[in-house]
């Protein structure tokens, strides 16, 4: 039990601690969240002329004083319940048990009215955000690009479909350089359309027959990439009867 030398220097320590958290509460709006938007907070009228990272900095801030807030209430909320523990002449036993609460905890945590096998702080929860199962892995769910739906239109043609009106991106973000401001996102020179490079500059009639071959700058890639593999083809070389046409040989 308690002694009152105790019990008046525990009731001491959370006064002194409930004055901190009024004054925190009363010099800052409560972190600001008094005000009427997180604009107000940051000195800015509107998001409009403001870059996404500075909006998504902005967005952090303003999360963590919504969970500094909640952390301060909580504290005084418990303060004050200890408090009144005290006129009752229950404190220092547990809510739920109701055995004596050790002094070392108390004095360690003195707005504590639970003993530490029923205190509520203990529960760790293991849940995560809703949004995980969208968009991890990148994409998530909607990422076909490995499954037999890989010709449908998943959220990354989405984004790119997007992004090729303009990002935010800057050549510098970028670990290559791109030809065009459209060409600014991950992925820019993937295949639209078409599957197979060649198919951006080979062409047939409805029958499959009269193939031609339609220069194009896709098509000096192509080729420049076969000779630095020193193929014929992105599939391997065509077959030996073939080579002939490539081979140099002395005419007789």
């Amino acid at each position: 039990m308690l002694s009152t030398q105790q019990l008046a220097e525990l009731r001491l320590q959370l006064l002194q601690e409930k004055s901190e958290v009024e004054e925190r509460f009363e010099q800052n709006d409560h972190f600001g969240l008094q005000r009427g938007h997180a604009h107000e907070s940051m000195g800015e009228l509107s998001s409009y002329d403001n870059h996404p990272a500075d909006d998504a900095t902005e967005l952090y801030e303003r999360e963590k004083d919504i969970a500094l807030n909640e952390h301060y209430e909580l504290q005084l909320s418990n303060i004050n319940r200890a408090l009144e523990a005290m006129e009752n002449g229950t404190y220092g036993k547990c809510e739920v048990c109701g055995k004596e609460i050790p002094f070392e905890r108390l004095e360690a945590l003195p707005n504590t009215t639970y003993c530490i096998e029923h205190s509520p702080d203990q529960i760790t929860s293991h849940n995560r955000p809703v949004e995980e199962g969208v968009l991890m892995p990148p994409f998530g769910k909607f990422d076909m690009d490995e499954k037999d739906e890989n010709v449908a239109f998943d959220s990354e043609d989405s984004w790119q479909t997007v992004a090729a009106w303009g990002t935010s991106e800057t050549p510098s973000d970028l670990a290559f350089s791109q030809d065009d401001y459209q060409d600014m996102y991950t992925e820019a020179d993937e295949n639209i359309g078409y599957v197979e490079d060649f198919e951006n500059f080979v062409g047939n009639d409805m029958y499959g027959n009269n193939i031609k071959v339609y220069p194009n700058p896709q098509h000096e890639h192509y080729e420049d990439a076969l000779d630095d593999e020193g193929i014929m083809t992105s599939f391997g070389d065509l077959p030996a009867f073939e080579h002939d046409a490539y081979v140099d040989h002395d005419d007789k």
